[in-house]
């Protein structure tokens, strides 16, 4: 069996061709196709405005610059994320408070979180970074309430679930980065994701002041735009109006994101797909503690299962070449967080879940006959 990875990304002849084309045409960046990709993952998320940025750390760090984020400022996010979700609150000086995960969802427990807001003083928290975390879709509805309880703003960290929902207390789907509760969210363009560009990210919002803060913080803090300018000496003029970055997307990958937006839906039925037969693989087997499972709405970038003997799992799996990865070394414990005051055994449920967690080959192009390998050998694996 040739090697099987634990993501991939899914690049057609339709996909290249429209980089060929674009490579063609007269710009390269900060042309046309920014504003064409931008628009139609705002038509696809169900956002107002949409901000493509040259990755999802990049997109992170303008949400927490548009927030106003700095040394006074205290944020809470989950330990069991990519760093970027903390790192961001750092970028600005912030400082960054985890609150443990919920074992049955793998995302933020919200009483924790409360708990850990009534610790400190009142107004001593301004945000918080929930993760969509593997896809599954946080209730925004409810962190929401929170939120305003509290006064807090909210950054959606939706990287792995483009095309994920949850069903607010109406029933409704709410598709995960649509910022109906959220300030913003932000998204990744990675191979491994759903969409993908090479390197890449969005933010969404439905804040038009944000938004405008986005576009200037993304360029630099620079504005050509006449009606923005203090002073104008002519169509050459251009002026910095605040301290920006150098965060935009290219003209190529933006036509790659195009495309590939025109298959997510698609991608994401085949990951559920490949999600049920997962789940109906290994429900009965006791040596799986638990499972990403069947849930309504999860966007399954990520399928884990915990297992007592994870280590000897995925050393086992390599030799067969299933290369499945482990999803994510709690970013509490982490030298430099260490550093900020944070120890192990801070989190319990979060370490716990990290020494059992594994994540199989999930990625849309995975075939059956690969996924029966996969399922073969990691109950070979249990019953040996």
């Amino acid at each position: 069996m040739k090697p099987i990875p634990y993501g991939r990304q899914n690049i057609t002849d339709k996909d290249i061709q429209a980089v060929i084309e674009t490579l063609q045409s007269d710009f390269l960046t900060q042309g046309p196709k920014i504003e064409e990709f931008e628009k139609a993952f705002a038509r696809y998320i169900g956002c107002k405005y949409a901000v493509a940025i040259s990755n999802g750390t990049a997109a992170l760090h303008l949400c927490a610059m548009a927030l106003n984020v700095d040394a006074n400022t205290n944020v809470i996010t989950t330990p069991i994320t990519f760093a970027a979700s903390a790192n961001c609150v750092r970028y600005c000086g912030g400082n960054v408070y985890f609150a443990d995960i919920n074992p049955d969802t793998f995302t933020l427990d919200l009483a924790k979180v409360e708990s850990l807001i009534n610790s400190k003083a009142k107004g001593f928290f301004k945000g918080i970074i929930p993760v969509d975390f593997a896809g599954y879709a946080v209730n925004l509805e409810e962190l929401k309430k929170l939120a305003i309880k509290y006064d807090l703003w909210i950054i959606e960290d939706a990287c792995h679930a483009p095309g994920g929902f949850f069903l607010d207390s109406k029933g409704n789907k709410q598709l995960c980065g649509n910022s109906n509760f959220a300030d913003m969210a932000i998204f990744s363009f990675h191979p491994v994701k759903h969409i993908a560009c090479g390197e890449g990210g969005m933010i969404t919002t439905n804040n038009e002041e944000l938004y405008k803060k986005l576009l200037l913080f993304r360029t630099h803090g620079i504005t050509k735009n006449p009606d923005l300018l203090v002073e104008n000496h002519g169509g050459w003029y251009y002026e910095m109006q605040e301290l920006g970055y150098n965060y935009r997307l290219t003209d190529f990958q933006a036509a790659l994101g195009i495309t590939q937006l025109e298959k997510a839906d698609e991608g994401l039925t085949r990951r559920r797909e490949i999600a049920k037969k997962y789940y109906e693989a290994f429900k009965n087997e006791k040596a799986i503690l638990r499972q990403s499972g069947i849930v309504e709405g999860h966007a399954y970038h990520l399928y884990i299962i915990e297992i007592e003997k994870r280590k000897e799992l995925y050393d086992y799996l390599r030799t067969k070449n299933i290369f499945c990865q482990v999803h994510y070394i709690p970013v509490h414990t982490m030298p430099y967080y260490k550093k900020l005051g944070n120890k192990q055994g801070d989190f319990p449920i979060s370490e716990d879940y990290y020494s059992k967690c594994l994540s199989l080959p999930m990625y849309p192009t995975l075939t059956q006959e690969e996924q029966n390998y996969v399922i073969d050998n990691i109950i070979n694996f249990i019953n040996k």
